[in-house]
């Protein structure tokens, strides 16, 4: 039986003559719903969404009358929207509904300067973007819909490519379950955000150059999940183009893959990285570096954790620079002071690498990476070094631009580490495709190196296992030589000390260590 409003007083009114009480209702009753966000369709302020005509001027007027209306959502139903620049505003959500194409223009014309008050290094790149915010909160794009930046029609400079999403100095942004194609120039680039939540994203951009899959630059709170990434450049990086830290970082459950580096801290790093975790990665067909820690730019990088990565077809499982190019965005700058690099963990990885120059981690004379661990890292290299790589010396090259291929082969098949203090290695397993003439490992200036569980598949012609070159305070413990090993440790240099070795299995090699210098060990190693 239905009441109407009349009932319902003349009810209310006899419970109260009788000395009853009004029961508490909520807000509103079950037949009359509390009104939901408000929805301004981006057909109803004159969007065609035929592919052919502009409709930049419309979408934004959906979304300038959203914002003034106190905030809601913005709805792109199925259509091509060719479009230009498009300022999302506080409090505005754009969804793109499934069917729903943003196509970017192919006329620069339609893409005006957005010279962005917070300045950066970024500034000589690009002041141009498909979908731009600065300063605004509470904003989002979602929707199950396409973002295609045709960026294949923007050949030339920077300054001639947009970027396709660009937020600046914004707070609480979210872009989730879209797929985002053809980037002119970075596919996003969020520059000193603060909570910031990246999920479900495709990301498929190798149309030009520079085509970074998601940058990541002076933000804080960040996370970034459940994305798939396959870019012409870097597919995620973490960049500090100003003084202000990338800080408070996840990437949780990714695919990754790049014509450039998978995972990358860097280059610019003048404001630094602290507290970044990634985890439950896959990486393939990367033809750099799967996972690249770079800090040449100043700055200080603490609490980097990766772990639960598997790769393949990478040239290089892992790299890690502490450089000094010491650049900054205008000349008139002071450069920047030399920066820190420390507390970098690294476990549970198993990757398939396609070149022989090897892993590296190196620091600088005088300035050591600090505090670094590797722990259960399984590689299978490729092979085919030769004791003429391993004798040669590598150059320090502390201005030079930081790639995994920088020092040319290098003297190690698995790890060559350099200048790191605190450096431990446990659990980590290699193995060849063909013979390798170089040691698994070689250290030079290393201070307080923890060997632990080093099990090499060595090839017997490269002797020694490991070489360990002006290496102060080491311990070696439960590693194995295999069948066929010369030498498994060779220690060298005026500067080595403090050499011990405990629990060892070398029954395999005709000699367990070779040394100038005293070294401890238990009887029959």
């Amino acid at each position: 039986m239905k009441y109407s409003s009349h009932d319902r007083r003349q009810f209310l009114a006899r419970l109260l003559a009788a000395g009853g009480t009004i029961p508490l209702l909520p807000l509103y009753a079950a037949e009359e719903p509390p009104p939901g966000p408000r929805q301004f369709s981006v057909r109803e302020w004159g969007a065609l969404g035929d592919g052919k005509r502009l409709d930049t001027a419309a979408i934004q007027r959906a979304i300038d009358s959203c914002h003034r209306a106190g905030g809601g959502t913005v709805l792109v139903p199925p259509g091509n929207y060719l479009t230009g620049t498009l300022f999302l505003k506080s409090r505005v959500a754009l969804h793109l509904d499934h069917g729903a194409v943003l196509l970017g223009s192919t006329q620069l014309k339609d893409y005006p300067l957005t010279p962005a008050a917070i300045r950066s290094y970024t500034d000589n790149y690009t002041d141009k973007s498909l979908i731009y915010a600065e300063n605004q909160e509470r904003i989002a794009i979602t929707g199950q819909g396409i973002i295609d930046g045709q960026g294949a029609a923007f050949p030339g400079p920077y300054k001639v490519r947009p970027y396709l999403l660009r937020f600046i100095g914004c707070r609480e942004v979210t872009v989730r379950d879209l797929t985002i194609l053809n980037s002119p120039m970075w596919v996003q680039h969020y520059l000193a955000c603060d909570r910031v939540l990246l999920s479900g994203l495709t990301v498929i951009s190798h149309c030009n150059s520079n085509n970074d899959g998601i940058d990541i630059d002076g933000c804080r709170q960040v996370r970034i999940s459940d994305c798939d990434i396959s870019s012409g450049d870097d597919a995620i990086v973490l960049k500090s183009t100003l003084n202000r830290p990338c800080q408070d970082i996840v990437i949780s459950n990714c695919i990754l893959k790049s014509d450039c580096n998978a995972f990358k801290l860097g280059t610019e790093s003048n404001g630094g990285f602290q507290n970044v975790v990634l985890s439950n990665c896959v990486i393939h067909a990367t033809r750099l570096a799967g996972l690249a820690l770079e800090l040449v730019d100043g700055g200080l990088c603490d609490g980097i954790s990766i772990s639960n990565v598997t790769m393949r077809e990478v040239r290089c499982p892992i790299f890690i620079r502490l450089g000094n190019r010491a650049r900054t965005f205008e000349a008139a700058q002071a450069k920047p002071a030399m920066g820190q690099m420390r507390n970098l963990q690294i476990s549970h990885v198993q990757a398939e690498a396609t070149d022989p120059i090897g892993c590296s981690i190196t620091g600088l004379p005088g300035h050591p990476v600090e505090q670094v661990t590797l722990d259960h890292i399984r590689l299978l290299l490729p092979g085919g070094g030769t004791e003429a790589q391993a004798a040669r010396e590598v150059p320090e090259q502390e201005t030079k631009y930081p790639e995994y291929a920088m020092f040319g082969t290098l003297p190690a098949s698995g790890l060559y580490c350099r200048h790191v203090r605190g450096l431990t290695l446990q659990n980590i397993e290699i193995d060849f495709k063909t013979r390798d003439e170089r040691p698994g490992l070689v250290c030079e200036d290393v201070a307080q190196l923890e060997l632990d569980g080093w099990n090499p598949a060595q090839a017997p012609s490269a002797n020694p296992a490991v070489r360990l070159f002006n290496v102060r305070q080491a311990n070696i413990r439960s590693c194995r030589s295999p069948q066929g090993t010369k030498t498994f440790v060779a220690v060298e240099g005026p500067e080595s000390n403090r050499i011990r070795l405990l629990g060892n299995d070398f029954k395999d090699a005709e000699k367990g260590v070779e040394a100038p210098v005293a070294v401890e060990k238990p009887p029959g190693q």
